[in-house]
């Protein structure tokens, strides 16, 4: 358990780092987006800047969450602070709905009513934001936490749009096909929506305490019922505390002649649970078989 504790800590502490350059990152570069697409007359520039508010905003939420995790457990608070991670990601999720409706509006008055653009400008700082923006994902590659995956989500969407802008101020120095301009910011608030639904499912499955994904229920039980000693599992629930920090609890029929061995039975399927299905965290109540099959005659 120690060891797990410290391996979380250490985890926290690299995805802090990385939070904290990429937040610096996407701030100055959000800053130039919005003075470049004003100054260009691009909405494209300014729904970049727009998708890359909601990336500061990310960020710095997932920073904010991955230092108050770190917190000790207490008293009333017995799994710690870990779960703040999961109200940041839906927070953002909702952030980033509201964004698309935004960009969505405003991509269809422009394309009704196009405008010109700078497409010179509109390259030139695209171009800064499409290289700043791989930094940020280089730098969140390896991130561990749903909150710093959930900003990595951002960055990735991001460098998605700043291609799609530096793609449609070629088409604008070229042709000066001013309505790309929309189409472009149309396909940005596309890339928005896609990324807040995943995120949205991901942080609400994980409120609703289901099945993390990728586990199956069955198999766990059939592992635990595999086991020597056991006769039967029921009752058995699996949810993440956070993302990646699954647990599990429930009931598990012993046979008799194991009740004295309660405690090798226990350890036995704690470590089957850490080894083959990486939790880490359980609670686990023993019943003998008498026991249960008198009940079950009543």
């Amino acid at each position: 358990m120690h060891s797990a504790s410290h391996h979380e800590a250490r985890r926290g502490a690299r995805d802090r780092r990385r939070l904290s350059l990429a937040l610096a990152l996407t701030a100055a570069v959000m800053v130039l987006e919005v003075a470049g697409g004003l100054w260009a007359n691009s909405l494209a520039l300014l729904s970049d800047a727009g998708h890359m508010l909601t990336d500061v905003l990310s960020l710095g939420m997932a920073l904010f969450a991955a230092t108050v995790a770190c917190r000790p457990a207490t008293a009333y608070k017995t799994y710690g602070y870990h779960r703040v991670e999961i109200l940041t990601a839906l927070t953002n999720g909702v952030i980033l709905l509201a964004v698309c409706l935004i960009i969505f509006y405003e991509a269809v008055e422009r394309f009704i009513r196009p405008q010109p653009v700078d497409g010179d400008l509109l390259l030139l700082v695209a171009g800064i934001g499409l290289l700043t923006n791989l930094g940020g994902m280089a730098l969140l590659s390896r991130a561990e936490s749903i909150g710093a995956r959930s900003a990595r989500l951002h960055v990735a969407g991001d460098a998605l749009s700043s291609a799609g802008v530096l793609a449609g101020g070629l088409v604008i120095s070229w042709t000066a096909w001013y309505r790309i301009d929309s189409i472009v910011s149309f396909a940005i608030g596309l890339v928005v929506l896609v990324g807040a639904f995943r995120l949205l499912k991901e942080t609400v499955d994980i409120l609703l305490e289901a099945t993390p994904r990728g586990m199956e229920p069955t198999d766990v039980t059939r592992a635990i019922e595999g086991m020597t000693g056991i006769k039967g599992v029921h009752d058995l629930h699996i949810w993440c505390i956070t993302s990646g920090m699954p647990a599990l609890s429930g009931h598990v029929i012993l046979e008799d002649d194991w009740l004295a061995r309660s405690d090798e039975a226990l350890n036995r399927i704690k470590d089957m649970l850490r080894t083959r299905f990486e939790i880490q965290h359980t609670t686990i109540q023993f019943e003998s078989e008498t026991y249960t099959e008198v009940g079950e005659v009543h």
